[in-house]
């Protein structure tokens, strides 16, 4: 006997562009800011990443001293002028877009916000004006107006195998952080602050560039029972860092061969769940000839 299962409602997914038609005005202004199949909605996009690539690459030569020095003003004014660009683009956005709650709150509204709001908060805190470099970010357009959703399709997979191991991945790094403790403490208690452990956290952060196996050599025991220690952080290290690859590598075969599994129910105990390639359950044993027929 097959238990017929009743077919599970699917959400809609609300999109912030869609919804009810606007005034005509704001429908055209909809099509040059939103839309990348028309002309003039392709040829918006292009000039908005050539822009904001121009800006990125502004707000990183600013930080060298000696190009800022010389072209201080030039970086002054090019701040701004993007500055304020973007921010009419942003409100153009709330303006023609069908519902700007969700757009404020989407992914990409988050980003077009924060593009443009380390210049007017660097007016209280100068050093913030740096952070316009989150700009790169809204790059991203890039693969919708060039339609290259099948890469967006990829990252989903990525992020979904990451997001089924992070579970594992977090025990993992807990076990790393508690061995680095461990083994902090133990050089400290070694090695002393004439070696260069001063204190216990900085003998954390020791071990855990050892147990990396990054290595930046400020710091390295001195005595022949701390080496030997450390040699044995170093070997642990190259057999820990494969560990989240494998968690993650499983995953992700996981997410590019899903197993194909049957909903029809076993004749014997009435359990689901079994392989479609299944010929007997794996409850309790008993033949799915009749299910597999």
């Amino acid at each position: 006997m097959t238990i017929m299962q009743a077919p599970k409602t699917r959400k809609i997914k609300v999109n912030y562009n869609t919804g009810e038609h606007l005034s005509p005005w704001r429908e055209s202004l909809n099509d040059i800011i939103f839309g990348a199949e028309t002309q003039t909605g392709k040829f918006f996009d292009i000039v908005l990443i050539i822009a904001i690539a121009i800006s990125v690459l502004s707000v990183m030569l600013s930080s060298v001293d000696a190009i800022h020095k010389e072209y201080s003003k030039i970086f002054f004014y090019t701040e701004w002028t993007f500055t304020i660009l973007f921010s009419v683009e942003y409100i153009l956005r709330l303006i023609s877009v069908r519902q700007p709650k969700l757009y404020v709150r989407s992914f990409f509204g988050i980003i077009d916000l924060l593009s443009i709001l380390p210049t007017y908060i660097g007016l209280l805190l100068p050093g913030i004006k740096y952070m316009l470099i989150i700009r790169i970010l809204r790059l991203l357009r890039i693969f919708r107006i060039f339609k290259l959703a099948e890469y967006v399709e990829e990252a989903e997979t990525l992020m979904t195998a990451l997001k089924n191991s992070s579970q594992k991945i977090l025990v993992f790094l807990y076990t790393v952080l508690t061995l680095s403790i461990i083994f902090g403490s133990l050089l400290y208690v070694v090695e002393g602050s004439d070696s260069g452990f001063t204190s216990i956290p900085k003998s954390v952060y020791w071990a855990i560039v050892t147990l990396t196996t990054v290595g930046y050599g400020d710091i390295a025991p001195q005595t022949p029972l701390g080496q030997i220690i450390a040699a044995i952080i170093m070997i642990m290290g190259y057999g820990i860092i494969a560990v989240p690859t494998g968690i993650y590598s499983a995953e992700l075969i996981k997410s590019y061969y899903p197993a194909k599994i049957s909903n029809d129910a076993c004749p014997n105990c009435g359990k689901i769940g079994h392989d479609t390639d299944a010929d007997f359950c794996k409850y309790c044993g008993g033949s799915l000839a009749e299910v597999n027929e």
